[in-house]
């Protein structure tokens, strides 16, 4: 069992390291830790400091860090951050009835690639073909 100088380290953090020590003494070694382990070294961090979490505690800084960012706290509740919401997968564009002289229509993607199509008559340009290469040359 390895002991850290708890004089130094916070009273929460110092119960952590002991139910870390427990699970590490009863599990193999490399096996993943509880969920429930993760989310209470989260919010230790979000209150005392990645590093001074990490260290005592031997958890890997990166991963800390990254669930650091990837838990929100809503209310009395931990809970994973919501993924950003997806892009439209489809898109309908509606003509005019009366045929425009000119038209232009640009568009962004979410990576930040650019398109601008203009075009001049009744006739619109292939959308299918050109969307789909766009889409094509962003990946």
């Amino acid at each position: 069992m390895r002991h850290t100088n708890s004089s130094s380290i916070p009273e929460p953090i110092v119960q952590l390291q002991r139910e870390l020590e427990q699970f590490r003494g009863s599990h193999a070694h490399r096996t993943r830790l509880p969920e429930s382990l993760w989310l209470s070294a989260v919010e230790l961090a979000r209150q005392h400091g990645l590093y001074s979490v990490a260290h005592p505690l031997r958890l890997d800084y990166v991963q800390l860090k990254k669930r650091v960012g990837g838990v929100v706290r809503i209310g009395s509740k931990v809970t994973k951050a919501p993924r950003k919401a997806a892009a439209p997968a489809f898109v309908e564009l509606i003509g005019a009835r009366a045929a425009a002289s000119e038209c232009v229509i640009e568009f962004e993607s979410a990576l930040g690639g650019k398109m601008r199509i203009q075009w001049r008559g009744a006739a619109g340009p292939d959308w299918t073909s050109l969307l789909r290469a766009w889409r094509e040359a962003e990946r």
